[in-house]
Formats: structure tokens, sequence, C-alpha cells
């Protein structure tokens, strides 16, 4: 089975979700992951049915239906996620990136690259564990 790869970003006022895998690009938004989500497989159900009307040439894993749609969060869907549950100073001690950077990649004025993505990544990760281990003392 092949992976589409399926990025999800923060625009401003929604999520955005795009791919440019197949014969060219599919986006869609939503005020939620789950509605990105929804409406990015529309979409991208859509296309295809359009691209096969067309005679438009798809990859046969596309054609079977042989793939699985792969989400990836950037990072400012992530920082917009855990915008008012963690805080900019705790996520930049933890990442080691610093909270103006951050706010960059929130408000999408600057891309990360892919290391500091996934830094964040890391980071929320870590502190949502270290959140957790304070569960066994509550």
């Amino acid at each position: 089975m092949k992976k589409v790869d399926v990025l999800i970003e923060w625009s401003g006022d929604n999520f955005s979700a795009g791919t440019g895998e197949i014969n060219g690009a599919v986006f869609a938004t939503g005020k939620d992951l789950n509605e990105v989500k929804h409406q990015f497989e529309s979409a991208f159900n859509f296309h295809i049915e359009t691209a096969i009307q067309d005679r438009e040439l798809l990859p046969a894993y596309i054609l079977k239906g042989h793939f699985k749609l792969n989400y990836t969060l950037q990072a400012s869907a992530m920082l917009h996620l855990a915008d008012g549950l963690i805080t900019r100073s705790a996520l930049s001690r933890v990442t080691g990136i610093n909270e103006k950077q951050l706010s960059h990649y929130l408000t999408g004025h600057r891309k990360p690259r892919r290391e500091q993505n996934d830094k964040i990544a890391a980071g929320i990760i870590t502190i949502g564990r270290q959140i957790r281990e304070l569960e066994q003392f509550i």
C-alpha cells in the first residue's frame, strides 16, 4: 500500500490540507482537524473521479485504491492546537526554539525546516508526557 502524504497547516482562520502527489494538487479547509480531513478526503475522491472521467493518467495504485492518506501536521497547525494549552515559553524551553520564532511559525510568517518541525512535535509530546506523569500523584 502506497502512502499519499497530506500536509495540514493552520492558515489563520482554518486548517488547510493539501497534496500534490497525483496529477494536480488537491486542497481543502476546515475549522478543526476532523472537518479538514473529511473535506480533504471528499476533494481527493472527487479529483480521482474527475480525472478518470477526463481520461487523465493516474498512478495504478490510485486507480486500484491501494493507497493510504498519510496526514502530517505542520508547525503552524501543531502550535495552533497547543496554543492556550501550553505556553510558548514552556515549549521554547523544551525545544530550544525561541518564543519569537515559535510565534512566526504559528502565524505562518515563517516555515520551519523539517528538523524544526520535528523538534516542535517532540516538544509537545514531551510536555504531554510530563503532564501525564503528574496524574499518578493527583
